[in-house]
């Protein structure tokens, strides 16, 4: 009779905190799929934007392509969101590789199908020039990465397409940021406040106007350390290999 060994303490704690960091990811992105998409497929943009919903009032007036966009890049993150997740489970990747190949595809299509949509709507943000550019490079990485993802996986580089994978999942995990800073700025920023009247308002677009960039810069750096700690492929914008050519 064999028996398995225990995994070192140091390993086992490694482990359960991976699993409650991925648990933690999981149950956030649920909740921002929860309450900030679903109330735009419960009611129109007109009844969302008096009732002050998201990003409703700038957009309820738009053109009807720019509103289908917003649906569409909604949509299409919440699946991104919602299947993301599961492509960092060893157990999925491992076990059922079928499965995790679906789920690779549908996450990509949907990231691909959002970041094409927020493309769109990007200019009609209602965060001024700082949101277009902010908003507007998050979603040209968010395609590029994906991209390099699926390109990485097709050419047999398994190691290659996790680095990729890791960081386009930290651009898609933006949308729970994005609203984490903007409660966190706009919160530290109130009791300083020499306004009271106007302190939250004023307080809630300063924080604003810093997500566009701050959502997904923030998210990027710590994708890249996670890469190096897993010893994946990290980022370099000059291919060592060339520079000492």
């Amino acid at each position: 009779m064999t028996t398995t060994a225990a995994p070192p303490a140091p390993q086992l704690t490694a482990v359960r905190r991976t699993g409650v960091g991925w648990l933690a990811v999981v149950l956030t992105s649920l909740g921002i799929i929860a309450f900030s998409a679903m109330p735009y497929f419960m009611a129109s943009l007109a009844d969302l934007a008096e009732q002050g919903t998201g990003l409703a009032s700038g957009y309820a007036d738009q053109a009807a392509f720019v509103q289908a966009a917003l649906y569409v890049h909604i949509a299409a993150a919440s699946v991104a969101l919602l299947v993301g997740p599961w492509q960092f489970s060893a157990r999925l990747r491992n076990g059922r590789r079928r499965l995790h190949r679906i789920l690779g595809r549908t996450y990509l299509l949907s990231v691909a199908a959002g970041a094409l949509a927020s493309l769109v709507i990007a200019p009609f943000n209602t965060a001024g020039m700082v949101g277009f550019f902010g908003f507007g490079t998050l979603g040209v990485l968010w395609l590029w990465t994906g991209g390099r993802a699926y390109r990485a996986i097709r050419s047999g580089d398994v190691h290659a397409h996790q680095s990729w994978m890791i960081r386009n999942f930290a651009l898609s995990y933006a949308a729970v940021t994005l609203r984490l800073l903007t409660i966190s700025l706009t919160a530290v920023q109130v009791p300083f406040s020499q306004d009271p009247g106007g302190s939250f308002e004023a307080a809630f677009e300063n924080a604003y106007n810093a997500v566009p960039f701050l959502c997904w810069l923030v998210n990027l750096v710590v994708a890249e350390w996670l890469i190096r700690r897993r010893g994946l492929p990290s980022f370099r914008l000059v291919d060592p290999a060339r520079a000492v050519g």
